[in-house]
């Protein structure tokens, strides 16, 4: 596999939280790919898991230049209208 990388990649995951059951995940989903791609890293895997009460969190998996720090693209992603918050769930050295 080659990389588009020059450092280290790490494999993200993020779980975002929309503000409430009618917002609208594709929507969103689309949304955060853009800033994925825009601030450098690679979209891989998005998932949708129901939490409670008709409510679903969005799962992001993307790949992320080591030496950039993550802070910038959650700080984008929570300016999404709807969006409650942001988490980082799990990151791991991929390559």
């Amino acid at each position: 596999m080659t990389s588009e990388f020059n450092g280290g990649i790490a494999g993200v995951k993020i779980k975002i939280m929309p503000d409430s059951p009618e917002a609208n995940l594709m929507e969103i989903e689309n949304k955060v790919k853009e800033i994925v791609k825009s601030q450098g890293g690679i979209n891989n895997e998005y998932s949708v898991e129901p939490v409670a009460f008709g409510l679903k969190s969005l799962i992001a998996f993307f790949q992320w230049p080591e030496e950039k720090p993550l802070e910038t693209i959650e700080e984008k992603i929570k300016s999404i209208e709807s969006i409650q918050s942001v988490q980082v769930i799990d990151i791991r050295k991929i390559a």
